[in-house]
């Protein structure tokens, strides 16, 4: 069942084409792994399933059901911290920033329960009322995630989510991806393919174009990259 469906993208920044009739579908229950060399496309591609960039051409479809909607719930940590860190908002405030639905949205028990998980899944319990710029780069990452992740998406979209973390965390972040693949879909770029490549059953290289890999072995190793 398909939920996001890139049709004939193609991207332009200055004169520059950075993709170029780009056709992808994301569908329920995929696991995508994303690669490519730098500047190849690849967070541009997933700014595209975001709708934060408006293509020169081609288009973007959500789907609910097999039929299109407007709205897709999805979870998106970026690559770079997008919060500016000098801003005044604790651990806390930015976590449940991810369950406004609307501007009067009222915070229901669900939405408490939900939350109460997240921290606990990304271990930020203990800073939860410490401000952002307070943060090591590790900890504003786990912060970002539980963001992510504290809506219940659809489809949960991750740029680089091992930049700034220690080996302890990187682990848990693997052992949450698997847990978090048998419930979501998730689409992640990462260039730390080694662990990633075996939990995904897509994998796909990003360099203006589009290369899906089909490979028993769920491996990059196998593509011709």
């Amino acid at each position: 069942m398909k939920l996001i469906g890139i049709d004939d993208i193609t991207v332009k920044f200055d004169g520059k084409t950075i993709l170029d009739h780009v056709s992808l579908n994301v569908d329920k229950g995929d696991f995508m792994a994303i690669t490519g060399p730098n500047g190849g496309g690849k967070t541009t591609l997933l700014r595209v399933m975001l709708r934060l960039i408006r293509p020169a051409s081609g288009k973007v479809i959500y789907f609910h059901d097999d039929k299109e909607t407007k709205r897709l719930r999805i979870g998106y940590l970026p690559q770079k911290s997008n919060i500016d860190t000098r801003f005044p908002i604790t651990v806390g405030e930015v976590i449940k920033s991810g369950q406004i639905k609307s501007l009067f949205y009222r915070r229901s028990l669900q939405d408490e329960e939900e939350l109460e998980r997240v921290v606990k899944l990304c271990g930020v319990g203990d800073y939860l009322d410490r401000t952002v710029g307070m943060l090591s780069g590790g900890q504003l990452q786990r912060t970002l995630l539980a963001r992510a992740l504290v809506s219940n998406p659809e489809v949960i979209i991750l740029d680089e989510p091992l930049s700034y973390v220690d080996k302890t965390f990187e682990r848990q972040i693997y052992s949450m991806m698997e847990d978090l693949a048998k419930e979501h879909t998730i689409v992640l770029v990462s260039h730390e393919m080694s662990v990633i490549s075996g939990m995904a059953n897509r994998h796909i290289i990003v360099d203006r174009g589009i290369h899906e890999c089909h490979s028993h072995h769920h491996s990059f190793t196998e593509c011709d990259i």
